[in-house]
């Protein structure tokens, strides 16, 4: 089973990419952030004419969260289907949609930015960060969990290329950082990319066996060329799913070409 997470940072804007990823890695689930469209802009012929079905929370030009499964596996249609997080502050931001989908409860996320620490979208961010937590518990307590998305989170200075350049910023606080370990451990959860590669696999050999270690990168300044990147995209899944895990990898590819997002697909192949 392929699993597939991908910031599109707009979905029209990056249909053809995303039907190419479709056709070429062909996930068996795909897990979207960022559509950026409306209900009724969602593209629903082109990625049902794809072979894929459909379970979208849309909320216009901001955020947005989708999940799409193969329509040619039976047993695999999403059932369940929750828009919105339990205790989250607004859930009409569309940051998060569950269903279940092949004996997996999956899980789509865009968490808050932040911005800056003294903003107010930060203490946000951490609020959303403690719900998703709670949530994370009362899904894995029910069975096989699967959290994928943009967390806007650095687990740890290795995943940022120059963690003294983040210093008092965010998405490398302290705070954060506990947050999202506060959601791995209430869930009892592994962060796939690490539980597959090991937590020192180099950030600077993006052809190594997982691709490259980060997920995003600016697209100023050439930082994508240079590998100056952040991983801030993230599988968590729960221990039994996490040691099915065959291999974890970025696909490095979806981030050049035409019209590229800032982020690059993150993929997650489970034995059977």
């Amino acid at each position: 089973m392929r699993l597939i997470s991908w910031n599109v940072a707009s979905l029209r804007a990056r249909l053809p990419r995303v039907l190419e990823l479709l056709e070429e890695l062909s996930p068996d689930v795909l897990c979207l952030q960022e559509t950026k469209c409306s209900a009724a802009q969602f593209p629903r012929l082109e990625i049902e004419a794809a072979g894929y079905r459909i379970d979208d929370y849309s909320a216009g030009p901001w955020n947005g969260v989708a999940i799409l499964s193969r329509a040619d596996v039976a047993d695999a249609a999403p059932t369940e289907p929750l828009a919105g997080l339990p205790g989250e502050h607004d859930p009409t931001e569309a940051r998060w949609l569950e269903a279940t989908v092949g004996g997996l409860r999956i899980a789509t996320v865009y968490v808050i930015n932040g911005k800056a620490l003294d903003h107010p979208d930060y203490r946000s961010k951490l609020a959303f960060l403690d719900a998703m937590a709670e949530r994370a518990r009362t899904l894995a307590a029910g069975g096989p969990l699967v959290i994928m998305g943009d967390m806007n989170v650095c687990p740890t200075d290795r995943d940022c290329y120059a963690p003294e350049q983040f210093a008092g910023t965010t998405h490398t606080s302290e705070s954060e950082r506990a947050a999202l370990r506060a959601v791995l451990e209430a869930g009892d959860l592994a962060d796939a990319f690490v539980a597959v590669n090991g937590e020192e696999f180099p950030a600077d050999d993006p052809k190594g066996p997982g691709g490259p270690r980060y997920t995003w990168w600016d697209y100023r300044a050439g930082n994508f060329h240079k590998n100056l990147g952040l991983r801030i995209d993230l599988a968590l899944l729960d221990r039994e799913t996490a040691a099915r895990a065959s291999r974890v990898w970025v696909s490095r590819e979806f981030r050049k070409g035409a019209k590229p997002s800032d982020h690059a697909p993150l993929v997650v192949d489970l034995e059977d």
